[in-house]
């Protein structure tokens, strides 16, 4: 019951940590054990390193929670920290078919193509859309700065401030559009009444004529983790209207993937 593992080059081999590759063998032997539970020896066996080694690795897998040793001393299992480090992936993996439904509602509500995009470091990628026959379309995987128009002010605002303030001090943001276009007072003011509202807007400035609203789609964490955003040819005045929509949902996505939102 060898452990699946990528292929490597041996010029590639020479950048392996032993410590961390022999701990990673050791998770995927106990994920595929079809015993609840696998002795020192077994896993020893298993994954072909030597006794001491194999419990010094166990001793530090247990201390962050990723092993435990199970009742009577008898064996190891996985450990219950695996399910906070699992967490970011599961609610990625599921987001975009949980938005479905709620994108197809946003965007028949609004007349408008609905998407939801989630965060990869300092981009964000578009993972779900509804389209609407307004002659607006987005590509699936389609990346955009993290800071781009209305998704890069709603994500902004609701990020921790540290974080936010971290963000803001980059040499590149696209919140109004070019980086040399950007006005900070502006968008303090902007950020500020996202917090209030729950939803960012950008009226034409990505793209002329195109609107679009955006809203925080948040984390169990409380961090935001992605954003829904409808684009489309709406009136201004309907803007505020539509941001209320977005907004909510926006609320319900979150509250989906584990998020605990304050009412109101």
């Amino acid at each position: 019951m060898k452990p699946a593992t990528k292929k490597s080059s041996p010029s590639e081999d020479r950048y392996l940590v032993p410590a961390v590759e022999q701990a990673s063998r050791i998770l995927f032997c106990l994920a595929g054990a079809r015993a609840s539970h696998l002795s020192l020896i077994e896993i020893c066996g298993h994954v072909g390193i030597h006794k001491s080694k194999a419990f010094s690795v166990l001793r530090t897998l247990q201390k962050f929670g990723l092993v435990q040793r199970n009742s009577g001393r008898r064996g190891y299992s996985l450990g219950p920290g695996l399910i906070t480090l699992s967490r970011r992936f599961l609610d990625d993996l599921s987001a975009p078919k949980l938005a479905g439904p709620i994108l197809e509602a946003l965007a028949s509500r609004t007349d408008s193509m609905a998407a939801l995009g989630l965060i990869s470091e300092k981009d964000v990628f578009v993972v779900a859309k509804h389209e609407r026959d307004i002659g607006v379309t987005l590509r699936i995987g389609h990346r955009f700065p993290l800071t781009y128009g209305s998704h890069g002010k709603a994500i902004a605002a609701f990020m921790p401030e540290e974080e936010r303030e971290s963000l803001l001090k980059e040499k590149k943001l696209y919140f109004h559009g070019d980086p040399a276009n950007l006005n900070r007072e502006r968008l303090k003011r902007e950020l500020a009444q996202c917090r209030l509202d729950g939803f960012a807007l950008d009226m034409g400035e990505m793209k002329p004529g195109l609107n679009t609203i955006a809203a925080p789609v948040m984390g169990h964490n409380g961090a935001p983790i992605g954003y829904i955003v409808v684009l489309g040819f709406f009136a201004p005045e309907a803007a505020r209207r539509f941001g209320k929509l977005v907004a909510e949902a926006g609320k319900v996505l979150s509250e989906q993937l584990g998020a605990q939102i304050d009412a109101g």
